[in-house]
């Protein structure tokens, strides 16, 4: 019969950065940027603290997303804990483009798999990836947060997959940070269900690009950064966002949008250049020096 973990487990999990640019849904970047979270099997009942980013949004109850990805990752594993303690300590801005939502899948998945002797055997990394993909819809944000580093990944007929890519030691990002977020579902709703053709070929050569370019060729970043298909149409829901990444851009800064926005993202190649984007940012954002994490979501010792 498996049992449980005596004990608290506490386990820590990266925000991420989706798309690069030309890699919509498949392309992302795990951040030096970490929601702690603190699990323990009880005896009955559930309990929840937040603290932290989203403290005053998110649920106290079953509908919680990590307690909804331990409740689906015990069910993987066919154990049934009798009660659930979970602590909160949230680091990533909630609705902001940095993958706080697929943290907090990952999180609870490897939370609830930590908590149970022998979980990495009953749910081995393959498994765990498409429980997270299933739950989140799409690999690109969950995929880092699994793997860390920079991470390349699809889907196809039921089917995920997901390989780290080598990345230069020199490139770390900088994130800006504005002070409202923009729903992922909003920004989603803005893209047309279909692209020229000029643009996807143009989007596959930036793509093909942009992965030399974080192996070996930092220099190409500017050029390999360029998108065809995503970032102009969500322009409506965050006008200063892409106003940012033109400028930046303009300068020669590889600047994208995170993901879903409207996050900003840079890549770094010289740490002088810090001081210098500091300026352009747009007044009320937080700018954030991060490092690209080579690890993705790890159990606490």
């Amino acid at each position: 019969m498996t049992a449980f973990v005596t004990g608290e487990v506490s386990v820590e999990v990266p925000a991420t950065s989706a798309n690069l640019g030309p890699g919509y849904d498949c392309f992302g970047l795990a951040l030096d940027l970490c929601d702690t979270l603190t699990g323990e099997v009880c005896d009955g009942g559930l309990d929840i603290s937040v603290e932290g980013a989203g403290a005053d949004e998110v649920p106290r109850d079953d509908n919680h997303l990590v307690v909804r990805a331990m409740r689906a990752t015990f069910a993987e594993m066919g154990v049934h804990p009798p009660g659930l303690r979970l602590g909160c300590h949230n680091r990533i801005p909630h609705a902001r483009g940095l993958g706080s939502s697929s943290a907090a899948i990952v999180g609870g998945i490897v939370l609830a798999r930590a908590l149970v002797d022998g979980g990495e055997d009953l749910l081995p990394a393959e498994a765990a990836l498409a429980l997270a993909n299933r739950m989140e819809g799409h690999p690109d944000n969950v995929a880092p947060a699994l793997l860390g580093g920079f991470v390349i990944s699809g889907q196809a007929d039921g089917e995920v997959w997901a390989e780290r890519a080598p990345l230069h030691p020199s490139i770390s990002t900088m994130v800006f940070v504005p002070p409202h977020g923009v729903l992922t579902d909003v920004a989603r709703g803005l893209l047309p269900q279909t692209v020229e053709h000029v643009d996807a070929a143009s989007n596959s050569g930036r793509a093909a690009l942009l992965v030399l370019a974080m192996a070996a060729r930092p220099d190409l970043l500017l050029r390999a950064t360029e998108d065809y298909l995503h970032q102009s149409h969500r322009e409506p829901a965050m006008p200063e966002s892409l106003a940012l990444v033109r400028r930046l851009r303009a300068d020669g800064v590889p600047a994208v949008i995170s993901g879903a926005g409207p996050t900003v993202l840079a890549f770094v190649v010289d740490d002088a250049e810090v001081r210098d984007r500091a300026a352009s940012m747009p007044e009320g954002w937080q700018i954030l020096p991060k490092e690209v994490r080579d690890t993705g979501a790890i159990v606490l010792v």
